[in-house]
């Protein structure tokens, strides 16, 4: 059965950026601000339009910004696709590595903040509700403090030296450029924070998948710690990994493939999901942030599909780098459960028109399939129904092993795991077999280009001439996007990322 925790909530906040006008905050109705938290329905809408925002990381505003493509394409498994170079250009420039301070996917940034934003308003207002009880507070201070930093950890990472503010801001509405080493501090110190309070369930219970739990923070906090490769927290964060595996209430999956279907969402395995839903959805091309479902299976799916194939016809866009596939031994299972091979599966079948650096290869995980928008009410484009898996107990294993290596210790009893599951017969058992590992287990999961940063690899994996379609490789100097012009524009005090 789907669950869904977050829907359009009764706080609307206006979506500037970082400017002169950024977040002003209203909400629907006469009541000044501080008189509107009267109880603690009124609070909880709040909380639930903290975590509106990440429905958004798919299509916003007219442009593509899907979570898990957007980094993809920076990274060697999945190329750029769609009809030609010119479609959804934002989109090739960052696949290119060509982003401009006026051309790149700079929603990204204002859906994060909106979030930042939203999250703030449930910190600064929880404790003046009153009849709210103590525990109720704390959960609600918790979830609301690992939202933000959720959302801050997408910004870190794409523009690295960005404005950070744990308080709402008021006029001028400016607030201080942090440096990437200070954004990190701020964030880790702040999860640190709701460790402390232990306020959170280590899994959700039935009818609230995707509210933030214990593990999902403790995911979270492992992906920055090794994103920053940051030695002095690789034993907490191995820590928390063996708090989550030794909780016994996560497991993996034992058919890799069933994991992306609609009956697979939220299994033994999903520690933590961006909900969708297309039963009764509303999401419109007009009405882009209602709540309802997705567009990316169609943005990602098989081109003139025809409907014996169980899968739709859509943009073709995202197609999988032939090397995806040929990486995969014989037998694992992986292969066949990631990435859809048409014409091998399907030999008696024709498709469409190819499109732009067409491969044959689709994501399967994420595609989209018949009937995939079952119940929808507006545009049936935008409403397929599929949760975007952000953290999964396979990747919980795979940092334990990854941290405990760092350590100076054993982990191979966690890599032995997804191995096994996968029916895999890899043997090694270092850092580099660990990132390869990762690299099989999460093709399409947006992982990969930041692994192949925060483990040195990029430079070399990420040639120009390791790929077919790039002219110039990656280097240091593009870790991090330009801030966006607009955003220099308002803020005088900006400074602009070097090199751009």
């Amino acid at each position: 059965m789907k669950k869904i925790f977050f829907a359009l909530s009764a706080i609307a906040v206006l979506l500037s950026s970082c400017g002169k006008d950024f977040v002003t905050v209203k909400h629907n109705s006469s009541e000044p601000m501080d008189e509107y938290f009267i109880d603690e329905a009124r609070m909880y809408q709040s909380l639930v339009a903290a975590y509106d925002s990440l429905e958004w990381l798919d299509y916003f505003d007219q442009y593509v910004n899907a979570l898990t493509l957007t980094p993809d394409v920076m990274a060697d498994d999945i190329y750029c696709g769609g009809s030609n170079e010119g479609d959804q250009p934002s989109i090739v420039k960052t696949h290119y590595y060509t982003l401009t301070s006026t051309e790149q996917l700079d929603r990204i940034w204002t859906i994060c903040y909106s979030g930042v934003n939203r999250s703030c308003i449930v910190l600064e207002y929880v404790d003046r509700v009153p009849g709210m009880d103590d525990a109720t507070k704390a959960r609600y201070v918790a979830e609301a403090t690992v939202l933000r930093t959720f959302y801050y950890n997408l910004l870190w990472k794409y523009w690295g030296n960005i404005p950070y503010y744990e308080k709402n801001l008021e006029a001028p509405y400016f607030t201080k450029q942090l440096t990437a080493d200070e954004v990190y501090a701020k964030c880790v110190e702040g999860l640190e924070s709701v460790f402390e309070m232990d306020a959170l369930p280590m899994r959700a219970v039935a009818g609230e998948e995707g509210r933030v739990t214990k593990a999902m923070a403790y995911m979270l906090y492992a992906e920055m710690v090794m994103y920053q490769n940051d030695e002095t927290r690789y034993s907490e964060a191995l820590g928390y990994m063996e708090e989550i595996i030794n909780s016994g209430q996560y497991a993996l999956v034992a058919d890799y493939a069933s994991i992306w279907l609609e009956t697979g969402e939220w299994n033994s395995e999903s520690i933590w999901e961006i909900n969708y839903i297309s039963e009764g959805a509303v999401r419109s091309w007009g009405a882009p942030l209602a709540t309802g479902g997705t567009v990316y299976p169609m943005l990602i799916g098989v081109t003139g599909a025809p409907a014996a194939s169980g899968y739709v016809g859509g943009w073709g866009f995202g197609p999988v780098a032939p090397s995806a596939w040929a990486m995969f031994e014989e037998g694992d299972t992986r292969r066949a459960g990631s990435i859809l091979n048409f014409y091998e599966e399907f030999p008696d079948l024709t498709l469409g028109e190819e499109r732009w650096q067409y491969t044959g290869l689709f994501l399967k995980k994420y595609v989209a399939r018949v009937n995939g928008n079952h119940g929808q009410l507006a545009d049936g484009d935008m409403n397929y129904g599929n949760n975007i898996r952000v953290y999964r107990y396979a990747e919980t294993l795979l940092n334990a092993a990854e941290l405990a290596v760092l350590s100076g210790k054993d982990g191979s009893q966690y890599l032995q795991q997804v191995r096994q599951r996968a029916n895999c017969s890899d043997t090694g058992t270092d850092r580099e077999a660990i990132i390869q590992e990762r690299h099989k287990e999460f093709v399409g999961e947006g992982k990969r280009y930041w692994d192949l940063v925060r483990s040195g690899l990029a430079e070399t994996v990420l040639a120009a001439g390791t790929h077919e379609w790039r002219t110039q490789g990656w280097n240091s100097g593009k870790k991090y996007w330009p801030l966006p012009q607009s955003e220099v524009d308002k803020d005088p005090n900006l400074v602009q990322n070097v090199g751009y």
